[in-house]
């Protein structure tokens, strides 16, 4: 089980899917789902996975972008200027190399340029640069070699040139995009599971689009699913780095499961999240609980569907996400997977119904 779970978070991770181009995410979503998909028209991608009943209907989701780049621009000396997508630190950028994603899907290596330390003056030394001052080289010698010889052209996305890679012996990745690649694993994998086992419900399986610009894909994908509840998949920031203090620590490599109890963008359901948590404790799944200051998920815009769905967020904790490279460690991975389909195999219609029972 972990050595197929390590295979495909690294084949995820490994992909390019800046939000905006995620059709080679979602063409590897749909070859290992034995189900018909339908898309918005935004590109998500939805699969009906019946169970013993019709109702409910339980949507199931991650989102397959990942924070990337595109370029907006050629200068006279054929280096790119860019905008970024999604959430970066500015200074984690200079002198990292990148993958741009030409229209016709041909991949070219290139390098964020970097003024060498010797020719720094001291405020350089001690200043984050702007975006608006970054330019990726592609080793094009001119404005009209990087379109004739290179084929890249404004609008074409930019991710990290990283590859995912098992750290020594342990039982953590080191890759990029795990926000959300391994949620997006962890669906697959609940999904795949319910094909061995019943389920009293109808799954709504669903990989969005455009998490990172603004949950997008979530705010047109669940008026197709339709849910009457819903569990969103998710790699957030794991807290337990070097430095950090013990007291802050809600995601921690190696501790199970992250339940987000609320965040910046949305309260989640309690009485779904108690849920959740009996489930994980009677099953001994390892579990961590957050409450979260910043941040949000897919479940901003689909908890507030329609008259409203009561949702989760379940997560493996990153290190370093939003970056080149983070790491995640496959048992957190393995506990999420389990408690999503162990409550995948108990919503019912009266236990759904009961995490709305107001009055």
């Amino acid at each position: 089980m972990k050595s197929e779970a390590s295979h495909l978070l690294c084949a995820l991770s490994d992909l390019h899917g800046a939000s905006g181009r995620e059709h080679l995410v979602r063409r590897v979503v749909c070859e290992h789902l034995n189900a018909k998909p339908v898309t918005d028209r935004l590109g998500s991608v939805i699969f009906d996975i019946p169970g013993n009943r019709q109702m409910p209907r339980i949507m199931l989701t991650a989102h397959m972008d990942e924070v990337g780049f595109v370029v907006q621009s050629v200068t006279r000396e054929g280096y790119l200027r860019f905008v970024t997508v999604g959430a970066w630190w500015n200074h984690t950028l200079p002198g990292q190399r990148v993958r741009i994603l030409t229209a016709g899907d041909e991949e070219i290596s290139g390098v964020i340029a970097a003024k060498p330390v010797h020719l720094l003056n001291s405020d350089e030394r001690n200043t984050v640069l702007p975006v608006e001052r970054m330019v990726i080289d592609i080793g094009a010698a001119s404005e009209a070699d990087v379109k004739r010889q290179f084929g890249v052209a404004p609008g074409d996305t930019i991710v990290p040139d990283t590859r995912c890679i098992v750290l020594g012996d342990s039982d953590r990745l080191l890759g990029k995009a795990f926000d959300n690649r391994a949620g997006l694993a962890a669906m697959i994998q609940a999904t795949q599971a319910l094909a061995d086992t019943p389920h009293p419900n109808t799954v709504v399986t669903v990989g969005t689009v455009q998490e990172e610009v603004g949950v997008r894909g979530a705010t047109t994908a669940v008026t197709l699913a339709q849910p009457d509840a819903a569990i969103v998949l998710e790699g957030p920031p794991a807290d337990d780095f070097c430095g950090s203090a013990d007291d802050d620590r809600q995601a921690a490599l190696g501790k199970g499961v992250q339940i987000r109890l609320m965040d910046n963008s949305t309260i989640l359901n309690r009485a779904f999240s108690a849920y959740a948590i009996r489930t994980a404790e009677e099953l001994d799944i390892p579990y961590q609980v957050a409450v979260r200051r910043t941040g949000g998920t897919d479940a901003r815009a689909i908890h507030m569907h329609a008259a409203g769905v009561p949702s989760i967020v379940l997560g493996v904790p990153a290190r370093y996400i939003h970056t080149q490279n983070s790491i995640v460690d496959i048992n957190d991975y393995l506990a999420t997977v389990r408690l999503t389909v162990a409550l995948l195999q108990r919503l019912d219609e009266q236990t759904t119904a009961g995490f709305t029972a107001y009055l």
